[in-house]
């Protein structure tokens, strides 16, 4: 039975594990031919695994413009496409910092791969999508982008830097036939947090402890959602009609205040 995705060419970044590497499975389930991008190509060829020959592990540093650049030369070649069609930026790096407590390689490594990552990659692959007529560009931000939590004011600021540029994006393409989706998880079951950075303090504030998993160690008493329900979202956003945008969504647990 065809795929709903047969043809298309998707590049998922922060894909080695968490939520890009569900959304990566989702994408190759409905017939898509999937490049998986992260750092690490062990992790990348381990998370691959069941996904089919219809996936590719690409080494990829986010903060590196030439690095993105060859993953999407890369991505394009091995399917035999002239543009990417579906690019969904989801490499992150979250870390609980106290402002007072000034950590600022902390601060940076955050805007490196939440801002300038989704930049690189929107750099590299906008272009040809524009040539092409199509292309579809999802930006995992976050719920945090909407909303500023204590002791993640970096973080936040970060998502909310990545939803603008979706919206600044999606309203200076539209006529050329591409869409951009801004999708903004609330706490999701990932290794996100597992390296909570240097501020043992901002950690113990937000009730978490460091070297577990989100919902595992946490003061927070509801239910966490999966990846794989972020990987719905996107397979809605990236399946809907082609005169249909889903411009934005926010999904988060249900009893998350």
């Amino acid at each position: 039975m065809a795929g709903r995705l047969d043809g298309k060419l998707a590049v998922v970044t922060g894909a080695s594990g968490g939520i890009g590497a569900a959304i990566a499975a989702a994408l190759a389930r409905e017939g898509a031919h999937v490049a998986l991008a992260g750092r690490s190509e062990e992790k990348l060829e381990e998370a691959r695994k069941g996904m089919g020959d219809k996936t590719l592990a690409v080494p990829t540093d986010v903060t590196d413009k030439a690095s993105v650049e060859t993953l999407m030369q890369t991505a394009t070649s091995w399917a035999g496409k002239s543009a990417v069609d579906i690019l969904v930026n989801c490499a992150g790096v979250m870390y609980f910092t106290c402002m007072k407590n000034c950590h600022t390689d902390n601060w940076v490594q955050m805007l490196d791969v939440n801002c300038k990552g989704v930049l690189h990659s929107i750099g590299a692959a906008l272009q040809p999508m524009i040539v092409q007529g199509s292309g579809h560009i999802i930006n995992i931000s976050s719920d945090a982008a909407r909303r500023m939590f204590p002791n993640l004011a970096v973080y936040c600021a970060s998502k909310a830097f990545v939803q603008q540029i979706g919206e600044g994006l999606r309203r200076e393409i539209v006529g050329t036939g591409l869409k951009v989706t801004d999708i903004q998880p609330g706490d999701v079951k990932t290794a996100l947090v597992q390296n909570s950075g240097a501020d043992a303090e901002a950690a113990e504030l937000m009730g978490v402890t460091p070297g577990t998993v989100v919902g595992e160690g946490w003061a927070n008493e509801w239910q966490v959602m999966m990846p794989e329900d972020v990987a719905d979202s996107v397979i809605y956003a990236v399946t809907a009609p082609a005169h249909v945008a889903i411009n934005e969504i926010l999904v988060e647990p249900r009893d998350q205040s």
